[in-house]
């Protein structure tokens, strides 16, 4: 018997993804920076200081790329790197207030392309939408890397 539900979730998840990268790469274009830059940025305004290994793991990159990542924008001028006082071997990545200035700038957009998306829920379904994705989320986070 033929499913005639749709597209799984997982699917439905992913074309939703896509779309939102496609949206933010051509937002992004001018600047000459990737999704993957742009999300470590604003991952180091909301924690400024931390290790490569630690952006990696809150940016949805591997250590590896993040190495690579970190230093483009540091030759960029967006983010500076110092020795951890507790560790001199690991270093800490700092945005510069170019980069402050360009997450400000694109703030609206970035926010515009959310509204586009949600633009067809009510405020309690965008709630529910967190709420939902959240505990997908959870579920599938290995709690003993937490």
């Amino acid at each position: 018997m033929a499913d005639t539900a749709g597209p799984t979730l997982l699917y439905a998840i992913k074309q939703v993804e896509l779309a939102v990268r496609a949206g933010m790469d051509k937002m992004l274009r001018p600047l000459n920076i990737t999704v993957s830059q742009y999300t470590a940025l604003t991952v180091l305004r909301q924690r400024d200081g931390l290790s490569s290994a630690q952006l990696a793991r809150n940016s949805f990159v591997t250590a590896q790329t993040m190495g690579e990542l970190v230093a483009t924008l540091e030759k960029r001028g967006l983010v500076t790197r110092t020795s951890d006082p507790t560790n001199r071997r690991r270093m800490l990545t700092h945005l510069t207030s170019a980069a402050l200035a360009m997450l400000d700038e694109y703030d609206a957009a970035i926010e515009e392309l959310e509204e586009k998306m949600l633009a067809d829920l009510s405020d309690r379904e965008r709630d529910e939408l967190r709420r939902y994705l959240g505990s997908c989320r959870t579920a599938l986070t290995d709690r003993s890397a937490r």
